[in-house]
This record gives C-alpha cells, sequence and structure tokens, in this order.
C-alpha cells in the first residue's frame, strides 16, 4: 500500500486516511471495511493536490464498485478532503489473500466462513468438495450445496452436525 500523501484540502497524518477508508463498508458485506477486504490499495496525491484512492474490485464487472466509489468520495469530503479522484486498479487482480485477519474474523463472527489460506481446490479433481468448518458450530462436517451462495463471490454449504446452511467466501 502506497503511504505517502500530502493534500491541499486538510493537514493530515497518512494514517489517518485508512483509519478514514475503514468508515467505507462493503454494501453486500457491511461488518467489513473496503480496507477489510483489501480494495482499497493506495493513496496518493495528484498533481492538483487533490486525493486519490486506489481500489481493485473484487472480481471484474462487481456491481458494487460505482457505490463504493462514491461512498468513499463521499467519506472523505465529509472528513475535509474535497474532491477526491477513486481510480480503479484491474492489475493485479484482487485476491482474497488481500483480506486482513480481522476482515476474515468479522466474517466470521458474522456467521459467512472466511476463505481458506490457498485458491486451489485439488479435491474436485477426484470428485471430491471442500470441508469448510462451520462458523457457527465450528464443524468440518459440511458440504457444498451451490458453486454460488447469495452473492457470486461466495458458494452457500451446510452443516452436517448443526444442519445449518452458511454462506462461504470463495478463494479467488
Amino acid at each position: 500500500m502506497v503511504e505517502a500523501v500530502a493534500s491541499t484540502n486538510r493537514n493530515f497524518d497518512p494514517a489517518d486516511v485508512w483509519t478514514i477508508l475503514e468508515e467505507v463498508k462493503d454494501p453486500e458485506i457491511p461488518v467489513l471495511s473496503i480496507v477489510d477486504l483489501g480494495i482499497a490499495r493506495g493513496v496518493n496525491e495528484c498533481e492538483e493536490g487533490k486525493l486519490e484512492i486506489i481500489i481493485s474490485p473484487t472480481y471484474s464487472g462487481c456491481p458494487a464498485m460505482y457505490m463504493l466509489e462514491e461512498q468513499i468520495k463521499e467519506t472523505l469530503n465529509h472528513h475535509g478532503f474535497l474532491d477526491s479522484i477513486v481510480t480503479t486498479q484491474l492489475s493485479p487482480a484482487w485476491t482474497t489473500d488481500w483480506m486482513t485477519e480481522v476482515g476474515k474474523q468479522k466474517l466470521e463472527a458474522y456467521g459467512i466462513a472466511p476463505p481458506e489460506k490457498t485458491t486451489s481446490n485439488k479435491s474436485v479433481l477426484f470428485g471430491g468438495q471442500k470441508k469448510i468448518s462451520c462458523p457457527k458450530c465450528k464443524s468440518d462436517n459440511s458440504e457444498q450445496i451451490s458453486e454460488f451462495g447469495s452473492t457470486a463471490c461466495k458458494a452457500l454449504y451446510r452443516c452436517l452436525d448443526c444442519l445449518e446452511p452458511f454462506d462461504y467466501f470463495k478463494c479467488i
């Protein structure tokens, strides 16, 4: 993350901008900020003295990105950073590896199984499924019901012990 920032709009410590960005929540998972998700990638000063925030979508075509851009500008404006610029960066592509550990803990507390450490699922080569821990009872005895859950970035699972369905935030 780029942290060197200056602005003619307001004097600040670069860490303040990252703290402010924590206020911008994901519209699909409101317990996560764009910092938790790793969507916020950088903070820069433009030649015009405006603040530039660099973001990467969780996946190409994510419908929430326009809304997030507006929320970022509105939040920064509220904190004295006027006319901020939001730049979407597609390369490198976003990965669940960019999520913070705090963000993964928030996901689990919210009832969504966080992504695992690896993005590969070799078990499907042999007809198997990933065994994902239930965020409610912590059992690994689960089964995938659908490759797609409440959003495209999640899969739907069911715990075979407590019988509760839950979303799994897929590794990307």
